[in-house]
């Protein structure tokens, strides 16, 4: 298994398969993009495929999400799934996309064994969909969750983050929308994982900011602690439910006692938390011949040393030198 040092035991493996992304988020990355990673420093499918399988087999992971960047620009994606889902026994396969290509692969990712998505979405306005994302696709991203709903990759999930002054304005309206739809909606706080640096937390909108947000149009029943489990949301009754609405508090709630995710980069490395300033190599040991036995204990080794807690609630806190794009959200 994967254990730390304060006995947390990570199930959960986050794998990038690219950093690459057709969208400019103001809150990732600039417009002019950023400088990829070359090829020849990428995973290949057939060593996503195998470290997969290490983490399933060796290491106890149960959950795999595939992210990027854009997963869906990775070009052997379906059949990274299709090979990942065959492993025995069978991780539970999700997928974190922006959407823009869902519509044209969500039959094939659901006949390869993915079993649900996420979806990025932080306005219903396409004016500020472009104003965000320096991109006119807005239509595309609806229809692509449309696409995966039909599919059966389901429950789809919505990822929405809330920018002071920029659609701030819109959280009654995203979760009314999602509830109509079926789609469960879950708000992150901005985190600082901007390739520009420029996140300050003054600007960020707070979970408590969203849920008085929320409350002026709906009312919501606190799940608790026992449903929630390790995940990252915490989770209300919408009206008293059935429906949900989850808020993701990275930085004002931190849910780090409860940690249980591995990471891997497009380029092989492990990363033990989503803001550490450390990675641990594996591609190199995989290119040099280490079998799954030597490469399980490096993955060991690396969570092993994890830290109590993500380090945002200090004041000297600094931000990973990968933006999220490559690491994987």
């Amino acid at each position: 298994m994967l254990i730390d040092t304060y006995g947390r035991v990570a199930t959960d493996l986050r794998v990038s398969l690219t950093d690459r992304c057709n969208l400019r988020c103001t809150y990732c990355m600039p417009e002019e993009g950023l400088q990829w990673l070359a090829k020849p420093d990428l995973l290949t499918d057939d060593e996503f495929v195998r470290m997969v399988g290490i983490a399933v087999h060796e290491l106890g992971v149960t959950d795999v999400r595939f992210t990027g960047g854009e997963p869906l620009l990775r070009p052997g994606l379906v059949g990274i799934v299709e090979r990942c889902a065959a492993l025995e026994p069978r991780p539970r396969l999700s997928l974190t996309t922006n959407g823009i290509g869902l519509r044209r692969t969500a039959d094939a990712l659901r006949a390869a064994g993915l079993d649900r998505v996420n979806v990025s979405l932080d306005t219903l306005r396409p004016e500020v969909f472009r104003t965000l994302t320096r991109r006119d696709r807005h239509h595309d991203v609806v229809a692509g969750m449309a696409a995966a709903a039909d599919a059966g990759l389901t429950p789809v999930k919505v990822n929405t983050v809330l920018m002071r002054g920029v659609n701030d304005d819109e959280a009654p309206d995203l979760l009314a929308w999602a509830v109509e739809r079926g789609y469960e909606l879950r708000f992150i706080e901005q985190m600082p994982l901007d390739a520009q640096h420029g996140w300050q937390r003054t600007d960020m909108v707070t979970a408590d900011e969203i849920l008085d947000r929320l409350r002026t149009r709906f009312t919501l029943t606190p799940e608790g602690e026992t449903v929630r489990g390790s995940a990252p949301a915490e989770r209300w009754l919408v009206d008293g439910g059935p429906a949900t609405v989850g808020v993701i508090g990275s930085v004002t709630r931190p849910f780090c006692r409860a940690c249980d995710r591995t990471r891997l980069t497009a380029d092989g490395q492990v990363r033990n938390c989503l803001f550490a300033r450390e990675e641990s190599d594996l591609r190199g040991p995989l290119r040099s011949g280490a079998d799954d036995v030597r490469m399980a204990e490096l993955w060991r080794a690396a969570m092993w040393g994890k830290k109590a807690g993500s380090g945002l609630d200090d004041p000297a806190f600094l931000q990973p030198d990968r933006p999220m794009s490559a690491i994987g959200g």
